[in-house]
């Protein structure tokens, strides 16, 4: 490779990634901060010193800079985003989450293993992006039932996609841009599975890694996020009334327990007038019982999801009919505030419902154990009321003397009306991507858009599942990248470590090389990556006489592991606003995948071709 003699302005990149990698390292400096500042310092150099081509034109221009903010990697990733939300408001994935949670509540943890095993064969035959998208809200789901957070299986389930991707020539973008060099260059043609052995033995020690090692690295993590959004332990007072097609009538107590209510505590049984009283052995619920029971807000909005029916407010089960048409509902708590005219009255006899359009559906009182029907409980001042009602009609509680609303609290019910045209939706653009039948950034765009023509979710949570995080630091790093390569910083770095490796033995070099380019992909894109150092690897295997493949595995495998940086790879930053990561997480859970890749490689890549 012919040496690129250092310019000023490959110093001045040069810098500017090194800060930018201490600024994202650096928690107390916001990510969008840093890419921004990123952007700007290479604009301010490239217009103050700009580097010039042989004919006069600028090789660097601000068009240049600025265009990774209209990648179409960047749109398709906020698209998807977009479209992973609408699944979430309608609870479209609720029926195959509900199966995967019954096995496992078992076995929590093989079943986890159990879809990361399949993400990872599922990506070894098609593009990694729509397995990840596919997975992304069923394994959410499944580590909130299963008590578990989220950010304990995104950033596994990426690394599993990337790691499926060694096994076959089309696992990946970067396998066939490397490949495609490689017979370009005057290399034997790569059929599909030539290096599947190699690929398998990689990825299944990385799965090890990242099933077992890395959920626990990602443990303690938690993010603003989830930290606001965590649900109370606190219980409510709900009223279920059974009416004929209810779900819960014939069920029997078993050990003073109910099988069809799990998680939930009953407190009273009203049958014709007589209260019933735990302990309950042998009883089973009929129509017309009115059953009180205590839940948290989550397993009781998990009820009211799955059987609506059983659930009514307490001023009456007629006046709970869907009047909003259609409205997407909101679920809020509400403290009564002193002196209000609530208090000492019961829900009926405030004409809170007709007043304000919202239903009240449960009441938590911290002061005793109540043993009472809702309809029959006297309010007092500092009860906290969870109520539903349309966006507008909540937020209008805003205004209201008598109750104090807590507006964080307010949360969408999905609507589950839409979640088959939801998952309609979301199929074609799995469909149309994996067949390529449409570019997957059109799919994506065309998804995002069908979701909130067809309702699956509203303009405003469309915008606040867009991650402004995600959006600047992949402009940042596409502008790091197109600096690298305009100044031949790219090159110089690649033609100085492989001179620093000339007197190593053939696996040897073969080793440093594999460090060198998986190191370097952290930082370039990891096709630029695989399109800078094949040629490289071809020129090395030449020299040395040898069987070019392995060199082409170094690139390929080497490209591939994109671990420690978010921007590095796109299942990582498609991952990143559902774990809510920070850049730290990437390099303290990736860094040490890189190593074990490269240990494994070193140990079997070198004895399978025969270069010992």
């Amino acid at each position: 490779m012919e040496f690129v003699e250092p310019t000023l302005q490959m110093w001045l990149t040069f810098a500017i990634v090194v800060g930018a990698i201490i600024a994202y390292a650096y928690d107390k400096i916001p990510l969008e901060i840093s890419s921004i500042a990123t952007v700007a310092l290479l604009l301010f150099v490239f217009e103050l010193a700009p580097l010039y081509s042989d004919v006069g034109d600028k090789i660097i221009t601000t068009t240049d800079l600025l265009k990774g903010f209209a990648d179409p990697a960047l749109i398709t990733i906020m698209s998807l985003l977009v479209v992973g939300q609408g699944l979430i408001q309608t609870g479209a994935l609720n029926g195959p989450v509900r199966v995967l949670v019954s096995l496992g509540k078992s076995w929590p943890k093989l079943i986890i293993v159990v879809c990361l095993i399949i993400v990872m064969l599922i990506s070894g035959i098609m593009n990694n992006t729509p397995v990840v998208v596919i997975f992304i809200p069923i394994l959410a789901a499944l580590a909130d039932k299963l008590g578990k957070r989220s950010a304990t299986v995104m950033m596994p389930l990426s690394f599993a996609a990337i790691l499926g991707g060694n096994m076959t020539k089309i696992g990946s973008s970067t396998n066939l841009l490397a490949i495609s060099a490689y017979e370009q260059a005057g290399g034997a043609e790569v059929h599909f599975f030539d290096f599947i052995i190699p690929g398998a033995v990689l990825a299944a020690v990385g799965l090890v890694y990242v099933a077992l090692i890395a959920p626990r690295m990602l443990a303690g993590r938690e993010g603003i996020a989830s930290k606001l959004g965590s649900k109370s332990g606190k219980q409510f007072l709900f009223q279920m009334e059974l009416s004929h097609d209810s779900a819960m009538v014939g069920h029997t107590a078993v050990a003073g327990m109910f099988p069809g209510l799990k998680e939930v505590t009953v407190r009273l049984i009203e049958r014709g007038g007589e209260k019933l009283l735990p302990p309950y052995d042998d009883l089973s619920l009929m129509e017309g019982d009115v059953v009180m029971v205590a839940a948290t807000r989550s397993v009781m909005t998990e009820l009211l999801n799955a059987s609506p029916e059983i659930v009514s407010s307490a001023e009456g089960a007629e006046e709970t009919s869907d009047e909003s048409g259609g409205l997407r509902q909101v679920i809020a708590e509400a403290v009564i505030a002193p002196a209000s005219r609530m208090d000492g009255r019961t829900l009926s006899q405030t004409g809170f419902r007709a007043e304000t359009a919202c239903t009240v559906l449960g009441v938590q009182r911290r002061s005793r154990m109540i043993r009472a029907a809702l309809s029959q409980l006297r309010l007092e001042a500092g009860d906290v009321l969870l109520i539903m009602g349309t966006r507008s009609n909540v937020l209008a509680l805003r205004e209201n003397r008598d109750v104090m609303l807590m507006e964080s609290s307010a949360t969408d019910l999905p609507m589950r009306q839409y979640s088959v045209r939801a998952l309609l939706i979301f199929a074609g653009i799995v469909f149309t991507a994996a067949l390529e039948i449409l570019p997957i950034v059109i799919a994506a765009m065309a998804g995002a858009t069908l979701m909130m023509v067809f309702r699956c979710l509203n303009v405003r949570q469309a915008g606040r599942s867009i991650d402004r995080r995600v959006f600047t630091i992949v402009g940042a790093a596409l502008a790091l990248g197109t600096a690298m390569q305009g100044t031949g910083g790219a090159a110089w770095l690649a033609h100085g470590m492989v001179g620093l490796l000339d007197d190593a033995p053939t696996w040897g070099l073969l080793s440093g090389f594999f460090i060198m380019v998986a190191l370097l992909t952290n930082v370039l894109s990891n096709n630029a990556t695989a399109v800078l150092f094949t040629p490289i690897a071809l020129s090395l295997a030449g020299q040395l006489n040898v069987d070019p493949m392995p060199f082409l595995l170094a690139v390929i495998f080497g490209a591939n592991c994109s671990f420690a940086t978010p921007m590095s790879y796109q299942t990582n930053l498609l991952v990143m606003a559902p774990g809510h990561y920070k850049f730290s997480d990437f390099l303290k859970v990736g860094t040490p995948l890189i190593f074990l890749m490269w240990f494994t490689f070193s140990m079997f890549v070198p004895w399978y071709y025969g270069l010992l």
